[in-house]
């Protein structure tokens, strides 16, 4: 089982069960540092690993900020060597989170600005608060989304959209995001993690061997044809016949009883 961080970090994780929920607490706005970039590469990698996790919440601290993304002072002096560093380590970072073979979901609960907005990009599903604003205000400051913003808004809202909110700077609230497809459900202020919970326990009913088979699938329709991916898809489907929880699944539905999952 992933351990809890009692220390205040960056990046704080608490295990809840199956569930780890993940808090970016870099006061006041959550921004991002290259410590902390880091730090969640590694602790995705480390739930990765753990096969007792089958869901991972990320939020922010605070009522305010969701996060603000980069701390814009990083690159107050033009420096290419810093700019390539960070670029590096946002890139590593929120692949990995997207690569997370469990379900991720973002509990916004506030401003979602630049960075802010590319790491909830990077996971599964999004949450927002009623309050929260969405942005990819790079271009504003002569800079662009380097964290997958142009590629995952695109792949979520289409390129009208997301030309409107980078090209245009446009900022979106919860609601708008919800019609155009940024967010998947808004609640009340104060609700984004307890409805991110709900959700994510909602995971554990399912094999986290099918979930993980199905993530793939999934997202692999961003840039495979359509013929490749009926063929991927008939082939992980065998596969899972190589894995504990296809027979523990089945038996459990004709027993009439609840799985217990071994994720192997």
């Amino acid at each position: 089982m992933a351990e809890n961080i009692n220390s205040v970090t960056p990046i704080e994780v608490e295990v809840r069960q199956h569930v780890a929920v993940v808090t970016m607490n870099n006061p006041p706005a959550n921004t991002w540092t290259e410590q902390s970039l880091v730090q969640l590469k590694g602790l995705v990698e480390s739930l990765n690993n753990d096969k007792d996790i089958y869901a991972l919440v990320l939020t922010g601290e605070g009522d305010k900020f969701f996060s603000a993304g980069a701390d814009l002072k990083l690159f107050a002096d033009g420096n290419k060597a810093t700019a390539h560093t960070m670029a590096r380590v946002f890139g590593e970072a929120f692949e990995t989170l997207s690569t997370f073979r469990g379900v991720s979901i973002a509990a916004i609960n506030g401003y979602a600005m630049g960075g802010g907005l590319e790491v909830a990009l990077a996971c599964d599903i999004r949450v927002a608060e009623r309050q929260a604003v969405l942005a990819l205000p790079e271009a504003k400051v002569g800079l662009l989304p380097c964290a997958g913003g142009t590629q995952n808004l695109t792949a979520l809202v289409g390129e009208g959209w997301a030309k409107r909110m980078i090209l245009c700077g446009e900022q979106i609230a919860a609601e708008q995001g919800r019609q155009i497809g940024l967010v998947e459900e808004v609640v009340e202020k104060g609700q984004a993690l307890t409805c991110a919970l709900e959700m994510a326990q909602n995971v554990e009913n399912q094999s986290p061997s099918s979930v993980a088979a199905c993530k793939r699938l999934i997202q692999q329709t961003r840039y495979a044809t359509h013929q490749q991916g009926l063929i991927k898809e008939r082939e992980y489907f065998l596969n899972l016949f190589d894995t504990e929880d296809q027979t523990e699944g089945v038996q459990a539905f004709l027993q009439k009883r609840k799985p217990h999952w071994k994720n192997r």
